[in-house]
């Protein structure tokens, strides 16, 4: 595979073209699992933001974790060996099964589901939800939808961290994964949730990336 993210957004548009906004992610996977090449967003650590949000609280969180589109399951073990209760979920099942794959003796309870279609009892149900690059990969109003959707799985008193590519509203979209404006991220804020934190940051690299780490906390 030459080009491993030109393949992704090559069999994204494909699946969006035919209404399927979400129908690619498998057939990615599957496909990187039979032929052996890398998915561009997999660096199979936990992400780097993630980590460094956790070292700069001042108590470790405590109680129910969510992980968002786990992809291969290292943001979701890094939560549950801070000794939370962490279920993490992928619309693809092949994702699902390297997670128990790579760590079959762990504590976290992986699923296959759908961010835009979630179980009713993930509503309000979790301390702490980490999403990070699932929403920028959708296009229109599944982003929204996707955002919202995200925003009701945190629970009373919960928090949730947001981790995108961001640009200014008038720079172009790009290329999928297209990045989020300030106005998208408002799209978490369901009822009873509000922005706390908000990073703005540049990653080095040709070119440079800009990213968002939003932090967001339900009264």
């Amino acid at each position: 595979m030459s080009d491993p993210r030109a393949h992704a957004r090559e069999l994204a548009r494909e699946s969006i073209a035919r209404g399927d906004v979400t129908g690619w992610f498998e057939r990615l996977y599957s496909e990187s699992a039979r032929d052996g090449f890398a998915i561009s967003w997999v660096d199979l650590a936990p992400n780097p933001y993630l980590v460094e949000w956790l070292a700069g609280l001042r108590t470790p969180p405590r109680g129910r974790a969510m992980v968002v589109g786990c992809g291969y399951g290292d943001d979701a073990e890094l939560l549950a060996k801070m000794g939370l209760a962490v279920t993490a979920f992928d619309i693809s099942p092949t994702a699902v099964d390297r997670c128990r794959d790579r760590f079959p003796d762990s504590r976290v309870e992986y699923l296959v589901a759908d961010a835009l279609r979630p179980p009713q009892e993930w509503t309000g149900a979790f301390d702490l939800v980490f999403e990070a690059y699932t929403v920028q990969v959708l296009p229109g109003e599944a982003r929204a939808a996707c955002a919202r959707s995200i925003g009701r799985m945190v629970g009373p008193g919960g928090r949730l961290v947001v981790v995108a590519r961001s640009r200014r509203p008038d720079d172009p979209e790009g290329l999928m994964p297209w990045p989020l404006t300030r106005a998208e991220l408002d799209t978490f804020l369901v009822p009873g949730l509000q922005l706390t934190s908000l990073t703005e940051l540049v990653e080095p690299g040709d070119p440079p990336v800009p990213r968002f780490v939003a932090e967001f906390a339900r009264r």
